[in-house]
């Protein structure tokens, strides 16, 4: 496995690879932005719990 062999495998994938579309990009936007709102929700309930029990 050689440096060769990799740039040749990494060559494959951009040629198989596509750009999304527009419907595609719009979706994934949507699920990163869920995901973010989650997290930043458990987050803030983290801080609240912490808070109500004396801080830190």
């Amino acid at each position: 496995m050689g440096i060769k062999d990799t740039i040749e495998r990494m060559r494959r994938i951009l040629l198989i690879a596509s750009k999304p579309d527009k419907d595609e990009y719009k979706q994934s936007v949507k699920i990163i932005g869920l995901g973010f709102v989650i997290i930043g929700i458990i987050g803030f309930l983290i801080f609240m719990a912490v808070q109500l029990m004396g801080g830190l």
